[in-house]
């Protein structure tokens, strides 16, 4: 069993966001508890100026146990990071302790708040996990978070590329992700891996009143995580994940749902729209696979103007199946906004047997930017409540980074929507935004994207693709499809619990 204390974003200034006196009671309570080791996630400074260096490293010796720290945003500032290795220590390293392994990546912008881990250091982690793949514990520590948090405002600074970093410690069986930065404690499990952001140890700048926090991380021999956030005010919350095993699944009993997922036909005149592609797609879906439902998570044209719309409806009244659509941030471009409820409707609930599919619309006028919104937020929770059955919610904008598309906040309440969305117990949720099919389980709310199914300009190296979803009593598996040749790749398999896992 090891134990780690997880404190981050101190903050340590002469200034009055400093709280001195929350530093000392964390790191005398961390002294007198049994951690193997500490891990600061970051922001140890408050504007990476020396004199603040300086009480830092007086400061950080107050803690008693093996101490790894990681450069945070603030940290950075005014060329900080000369004097971070000077008074601290490396900014990227590998700390080994037993049955396991620490690595820790500066993921810092220098003068930025956003985070990246650019190519060399991709490159570095990457070799360091095929180094250490032998190891039973694997964790990665970085300061920027890697999927959306809640309260936290408008979601920004993740990682420029979180969802490779999230693909990354996925192929690698990596046990742990820590990180701090947006003073917002929060325990996350996708798939096997567990996410844990620290709140803000010692600095005022709290969310929503909070108080200070630091988190005690407990890795089992088993596998199992256990991870407490601890606040100042003596109040605790648990969270507990255990791996999933064994990993292979056996569908039990008759399929009850198919589901083909669509997004980014961008029908147009331009050279880019592959109009034969998504031909091919029709006649793939009316005569092989044959699904209970449709649904286009959004971008179905490629400028919101009546020429694509009307071509867009053509292909769209070819699909013999029953169809869902919600819009795209392209398709609200122009006259988008008048033309796409003139076409297509607004979205609504619908209810088919034992499953709800609830549309959200994300896109605002002429940005790639989406927003659900608080007003928006309470109505899907409203529907959400109201459903009873398997409930499938369905978006063009991510709710999780997607692989090999840059994040920049496409969705800027992501991390609410998400929260709402797992703590609601929603079973799916299909979204359709990057260019890139992807899937992943966080908690126990599955999530894929899909990606551009006739578009050429998209980043999947399987070609213009599209989803499908087999839903079964006691699982759901989705496949991605190549859009010209048919040929199929497996997304993920996840087992679900509740009344539809026939008592599993």
């Amino acid at each position: 069993m090891i134990r780690i204390a997880h404190i981050s974003d101190t903050h340590i200034t002469g200034e009055s966001a400093y709280k001195g006196y929350a530093y000392d009671l964390i790191s005398n309570e961390v002294n007198r508890l049994n951690f193997d080791f500490v891990v600061h996630t970051g922001d140890v400074t408050n504007n990476g100026l020396r004199e603040e260096y300086e009480r830092a490293e007086y400061e950080l010796k107050k803690i008693r146990k093996p101490l790894v720290v990681v450069p945070g945003n603030h940290d950075v500032r005014n060329v900080g990071y000369d004097l971070f290795e000077k008074f601290i220590g490396p900014l990227n390293g590998v700390y080994e302790f037993k049955d396991g392994v620490l690595i820790w990546v500066d993921s810092t912008i220098p003068d930025l708040s956003d985070g990246r881990i650019g190519k060399h250091k991709f490159r570095w982690l990457k070799k360091k996990l095929e180094e250490y793949s032998d190891r039973r514990i694997k964790i990665v520590a970085a300061h920027h978070h890697l999927v959306p948090l809640p309260n936290t405002g408008r979601e920004r600074n993740v990682l420029y590329n979180a969802g490779d970093v999230l693909d990354l410690l996925l192929r690698h069986d990596v046990t742990l992700y820590l990180c701090g930065h947006k003073h917002v404690p929060n325990v996350y499990r996708v798939e096997d891996l567990v996410v844990v952001n620290a709140g803000c140890a010692s600095c005022r700048k709290t969310r929503r009143g909070d108080v200070n926090s630091y988190n005690i991380v407990t890795i089992h021999d088993d596998g199992k995580a256990e991870v407490t956030i601890r606040r100042l005010t003596g109040e605790e919350v648990r969270a507990e994940h255990k791996p999933v095993r064994p990993k292979l699944f056996v569908p039990r009993g008759k399929r009850l749902f198919r589901i083909v997922q669509l997004s980014e036909t961008k029908v147009s005149d331009r050279v880019y729209f592959r109009r034969k592609v998504l031909e091919n797609v029709v006649n793939l879906i009316n005569d092989n696979l044959k699904p209970d439902l449709v649904i286009h998570n959004g971008d179905l044209v490629d400028m919101g103007i009546e020429r694509n719309f009307q071509k867009a409806v053509e292909f769209w009244e070819k699909i013999e199946a029953p169809k869902l659509i919600v819009p795209g941030h392209s398709d609200m471009t122009y006259l988008g906004y008048e033309l796409f409820p003139e076409y297509f409707g607004e979205p609504e609930t619908v209810s088919m047997g034992e499953f709800t599919f609830i549309p959200v619309s994300t896109p605002q006028y002429e940005t790639e930017i989406g927003v659900v919104g608080r007003f928006g937020q309470k109505k899907l929770e409203k529907e959400i409540e109201n459903a009873e059955n398997f409930k499938v919610v369905f978006m063009h904008h991510n709710v999780v980074p997607i692989p090999k598309s840059r994040e920049r906040g496409f969705l800027e309440d992501a991390g609410d929507v998400l929260k709402l969305l797992t703590e609601k117990g929603v079973e799916l949720v299909l979204t359709g935004h990057g260019g890139n099919a992807f899937a992943v389980r966080v908690e126990r709310t599955i999530i894929i994207n899909a990606g551009s199914v006739s578009w050429e300009l998209h980043r999947n190296p399987f070609g213009n693709s599209f989803n499908v979803i087999d839903i079964y009593p006691c699982m759901v598996i989705a496949f991605e499809v190549q859009a010209t040749w048919g040929s199929r790749r497996l997304l993920g398999v996840w087992k679900l619990k509740g009344p539809r896992a026939g008592g599993s």
